[in-house]
């Protein structure tokens, strides 16, 4: 085990742990853009540096490792003055419409700039002017926004693997962007949606979500994916009882946060008006509405006039493992093996 102080605070880590997350386990707060425990470290956006004793300069905390008897500042008035100064350059460039923004109350460009108490830039100069990219179904792209922190980029390339997006040009120029700056409709994108989950600030924003409730409107409620047998973990974000957006359940040991385009977008047919929400009894050649209790008497009767052997079942690929293993059961109850699974078609 390493031995190391931070801010006065003995702690003890493994070998190869980060002065950052030495920090999280004493509960001190660093504050990060770049920084995503699932991906590389690359110590870009700088925000999270941090004063070590006998070290000729400031250094970025979430990939410096923790070395034995390392003395730790993270509060000092040099590291607040580099943060500041950080948050200073990224404002003189970004749109300060955060009244209509949709990421206000979960923007931690805006957070920051609340702890260190800036309100506007200290620098001015030329802006960049990017047209919003509204091209997909799925979500808006606004790179004025965008503060070049790459989480999209390492999470496409490294989660997803379809590595859709990348860097291009150098310095002011530099934005995010697909090869030869194509629609993203044109490129490897799969609309999986984790980008936007990962932008730590409005760049990103789905289209399902605009203007449907601020953050701390929206109630969190987890659940499992109904699109297949894999079961990945979702949270439902819901407002007046109809669900706003979907992201990944990183607490998931299944997907650990990752999603698909039909998990994360496919959320049109919940507040159907075509969906069915009573069961349909055929009544003289005609389907009509029944109670609960009315169906299933019907069908337990008619279950029950039929040999097992004439009984078969046909399960679906939307249901979960759990639901599929009990209907497997109840038909095997029933007398019949003749058991199918729609997943073939």
């Amino acid at each position: 085990m390493i031995s190391l102080t931070i801010n006065g605070q003995r702690v003890e880590v493994e070998p190869g742990t980060t002065i950052l997350q030495a920090a999280e386990k004493l509960g001190i707060f660093i504050p990060t853009f770049c920084y995503d425990p699932e991906l590389t470290l690359v110590g870009a956006c700088r925000m999270c540096v941090v004063e070590v004793e006998r070290a000729r300069t400031l250094v970025a905390s979430c990939c410096t490792p923790a070395g034995e008897g390392m003395v730790v500042h993270t509060d000092t008035e040099r590291v607040h003055d580099a943060r500041k100064t950080n948050l200073n350059l990224l404002l003189a460039n970004h749109p300060l419409d955060c009244l209509t923004c949709e990421k206000t109350g979960n923007c931690r460009l805006q957070d920051y700039c609340y702890l260190y108490g800036i309100s506007e830039s200290e620098f001015s100069g030329e802006r960049k002017n990017y047209g919003l990219d509204d091209t997909n179904p799925f979500f808006i792209r606004n790179m004025n926004k965008c503060i070049l922190c790459g989480l999209c980029v390492r999470t496409c390339h490294e989660v997803n693997g379809a590595g859709a997006v990348e860097f291009m040009n150098r310095g002011f120029d530099s934005k995010v962007t697909t090869a030869f700056d194509d629609p993203l409709e044109n490129s490897s994108c799969l609309f999986c949606g984790m980008c936007v989950d990962a932008c730590p600030v409005g760049a990103l924003t789905p289209k399902q979500s605009i203007g449907k409730g601020r953050p701390w409107e929206l109630t969190v409620v987890k659940t499992v994916c109904p699109y297949c047998g894999t079961g990945c973990g979702l949270e439902l974000y819901v407002k007046d009882n109809t669900i706003v957006r979907v992201k990944g359940d990183g607490s998931s040991p299944v997907n650990r946060g990752q999603t698909c385009v039909k998990g994360h977008f496919g959320l049109d047919f919940l507040q159907s008006p075509e969906r069915l929400t009573k069961p349909l009894i055929r009544k003289n050649g005609e389907l009509v509405e029944s109670s609960w209790e009315e169906a299933l008497d019907l069908v337990a009767a008619k279950l029950g006039r039929i040999k097992g052997t004439e009984l078969a079942g046909l399960s679906s690929a939307r249901a979960t493992n759990e639901e599929n293993y009990l209907f497997q059961k109840l038909l095997r109850s029933l007398g019949s093996n003749n058991i199918d699974h729609c997943a073939r078609l």
